[in-house]
């Protein structure tokens, strides 16, 4: 059954960093949405801005960066129809071992969680195929978790899902962690079926970022892909430009 995003979004004040992908209600687009948030200084200090193939972060005030291992990377990046979403560096590993003929699944087995202790938080990584049939206007997704064993850092468990011919308004959705606590729980269980109602780029990055929770968002992007012809749309939330 699909479920609401925005509720399960404002029904979770922590769910850390989250992908959601899948293709619009009228068919016409791929859908492509990531976000991050921060409780510590120096994860909010930072946004999204676009790159020549995707966006990256960078610090918003470069004096107060403390740390930018882990949280300054490149989360979309995108190889001819191909776009790859992650929450860490692993995006270039991917990025590198699909140019070089590979697999998600390959680069992936290369590496493991974060090693940000007691957290061990799970990297996140998607994958958006738009392909052939029906005119070229089908979307293939593949979703992939790294994470320890229930905190135990001695083994990885490495989870795949792969969901072809998405239907029209509907997505899968992965976050980082199922909530707020010490240390943060990992995300558990099966990507989430969503709906996706939005009209428009714009329409959806305004409904998931006023769900977000106010105090822990820091940036979101939200891309809308034509399957067909056309230009594609990208909106881009950073909460430090809201304060200017």
């Amino acid at each position: 059954m699909k479920q609401d995003l925005c509720a399960l979004l404002r029904q979770n004040s922590y769910p850390g960093r989250g992908i959601l992908l899948g293709r619009s209600a009228d068919g016409e687009n791929a859908v492509i949405a990531y976000f991050i948030m921060g409780r510590s200084e120096n994860s909010r200090n930072r946004v999204f801005e676009e790159t020549g193939d995707g966006i990256r972060t960078r610090a918003y005030d470069e004096s107060r960066m403390t740390d930018p291992s882990l949280i300054i990377y490149n989360p979309v990046r995108q190889l001819d129809r191909v776009t790859i979403v992650t929450n860490g560096d692993q995006t270039d590993t991917i990025y590198d071992a699909l140019d070089a003929g590979g697999t998600f699944e390959d680069a992936l087995l290369t590496r493991t969680f974060e090693p940000d202790e007691p957290n061990y938080t799970p990297r996140i990584s998607g994958l958006l195929i738009p392909y052939g049939k029906n005119g070229g206007r089908e979307v293939l997704v593949q979703l992939s978790i790294l994470k320890s064993l229930e905190g135990d850092p001695s083994c990885c468990c490495r989870q795949f899902y792969n969901y072809s011919a998405i239907p029209a308004g509907e997505g899968r959705f992965i976050s980082t962690y199922r909530g707020d606590g010490n240390p943060l729980p990992s995300f558990s269980g099966d990507p989430f079926r969503v709906e996706i109602t939005a009209a428009s780029a714009g329409d959806l990055a305004m409904d998931l970022w006023a769900s977000l929770n106010s105090e822990n968002r820091v940036s979101l992007f939200v891309r809308y892909i034509p399957l067909a012809e056309g230009e594609a749309r990208t909106v881009i939330i950073n909460k430090h430009a809201e304060r200017r």
